[in-house]
């Protein structure tokens, strides 16, 4: 079973910045387009950033699309999420999760994950 351990959550104020990290324990895992979700309170999770590590193609949501970067680092078996120029908007758990050979369209990055195993999150709150 693929664990994953999401980290590097706070509290920061508006305009700040966070870098989240997400380690996979599987190392084969890593072949696989991985993505960044988040869950604010009352709503859906929903797709945030999505890494394509065959074509290096990386996508974004439009709410986030300038401020955030993923990216990845193949000797550390990591995921990260740099967020800067950060919104109240953001405020979420933020989580990590395989999605497939390629990344699937933003809006269709929940698909096929309703059974999925979710790490613990991290969380991130942003104060105007």
């Amino acid at each position: 079973q693929v664990q994953v351990e999401e980290s590097g959550g706070g509290v920061v104020q508006e305009g700040g910045s966070l870098r989240l990290s997400c380690t996979f324990s599987v190392v084969s895992m890593f072949d696989r387009a991985m993505g960044w979700f988040r869950q604010a309170p009352g709503k859906e999770r929903e797709g945030v950033s999505c890494l394509t590590p065959s074509t290096g193609n990386t996508y974004y949501a439009d709410s986030v699309k300038g401020r955030f970067t993923i990216s990845r680092d193949n000797d550390k078996n990591t995921l990260y999420l740099q967020m800067d120029n950060m919104k109240p908007e953001d405020t979420a758990m933020y989580y990590c999760a395989p999605v497939g050979v390629l990344c699937p369209r933003i809006s269709n990055m929940m698909r096929g994950l309703s059974g999925h195993n979710w790490g613990q999150g991290t969380q991130v709150t942003v104060s105007s």
